[in-house]
């Protein structure tokens, strides 16, 4: 059986297909002991003539000669098999390594990237249950780097968070904020709640 893969990587499934030949020549190899075990309890060793040397009368003589051949054979098959089975494991096994230093070099290009942020302007410092901001997912310590139109660029003081507000009641605002080192996309629609003013939270600028 040629040796599975032969110019592609190594799969579960090669090896699963190994296992199964593996199992069935055990099986064959069980059946032509049991013939020899059929016949007077013929091993793989025990002499095909009598005392005189003539050929044994109370065997098969054909059959016995045929199982211990195949024997001799699909244990051959079985010793490859095995090797085969040994190798596609450990070409498996050096592949889930790669896979595993792939997947840790990718998550430290993300942390990489993800220091390299933009710049917050302001900061949410309280955020009361209930409210506009509450139900968009807006969070204490997020860090706001777009609030509609305002970013870090034209941002001069929180009158121009308001004036966004204001003329934003009843539609979605775009709200970028750092969040844990990440950047989050919020939906934060201004309108009338039961509390105070069109978001129900605080938010302070940030010295820099």
């Amino acid at each position: 059986m040629a040796e599975p893969g032969g110019g592609r990587p190594v799969t579960v499934s090669d090896v699963q297909q190994l296992v199964r030949r593996k199992d069935e020549i055990e099986a064959q190899i069980k059946a032509c002991y049991e013939l020899l075990e059929g016949q007077k309890g013929v091993g793989m060793h025990e002499p095909l003539v009598d005392a005189e040397g003539f050929p044994r009368a109370d065997i098969d003589l054909y059959q016995v000669r045929t199982a211990r051949h195949n024997i001799i054979c699909l244990q051959n098959d079985h010793k490859a098999v095995m090797k085969q089975v040994e190798e596609a494991l450990h070409k498996l096994h050096a592949r889930e390594k790669e896979k595993h230093a792939r997947d840790e070099a990718e998550a430290l290009a993300e942390a990489m990237s993800q220091q390299s942020l933009p710049q917050a302007f302001a900061k949410v410092n309280a955020v009361t249950p209930g409210s506009p901001a509450s139900v968009s997912g807006l969070q204490v310590d997020d860090e706001i780097v777009e609030f509609g139109s305002v970013n870090a660029n034209n941002f001069q003081n929180l009158q121009n968070i308001a004036t966004v507000v204001q003329h934003s009641e009843g539609r979605p605002l775009s709200v970028t904020v750092i969040r844990g080192g990440r950047r989050v996309h919020v939906g934060l629609t201004p309108k009338r709640w039961s509390g105070k003013g069109l978001l129900g939270c605080n938010i302070i600028p940030l010295q820099r």
